[in-house]
């Protein structure tokens, strides 16, 4: 863990591949992790935790499957989200987007349950690749 300030700015420059988190710093058992995003991720369930999103810049869609039927968030610049535990969910950015999400150390990007892995993602880390 850094004893100096972090720039998000820095950091989401010092790498191009869509969909892959990078930590930029733990918080006790949590990884504070950046993204670029855009198009589309894969549907996916975080069966033990929460997952919180941040959209530092662009905008971020959230399909959720709740019980009484399937809806879309939308989170513009500056807005926070938290899909609760167990929803099934799939973030997408149209227009592309970089996010900061605050997760328990480990947590897969592709959730403990996920749709099949279109041929664009890296089979071996569940992240898109990038164009």
């Amino acid at each position: 863990m850094s004893k100096e300030p972090i720039s998000l700015r820095k950091a989401l420059a010092s790498f191009d591949a869509l969909w892959s988190p990078r930590i930029v710093t733990r918080v006790n058992d949590y990884d504070v992790r950046v993204a670029k995003v855009e198009g589309e991720h894969v549907w996916h369930v975080h069966d033990d935790t929460d997952e919180f999103f941040l959209v530092l810049d662009g905008e971020l869609h959230i399909s959720l499957r709740e019980s009484g039927g399937e809806r879309t968030v939308l989170l513009p610049r500056g807005a926070v989200f938290t899909v609760p535990r167990g929803t099934e969910h799939r973030p997408y950015a149209p227009s592309g987007a970089a996010i900061l999400l605050f997760e328990p150390t480990g947590t897969p990007s592709v959730g403990d349950r996920h749709d099949e892995i279109p041929h664009h993602v890296d089979a071996t880390t569940g992240h898109a690749l990038g164009t």
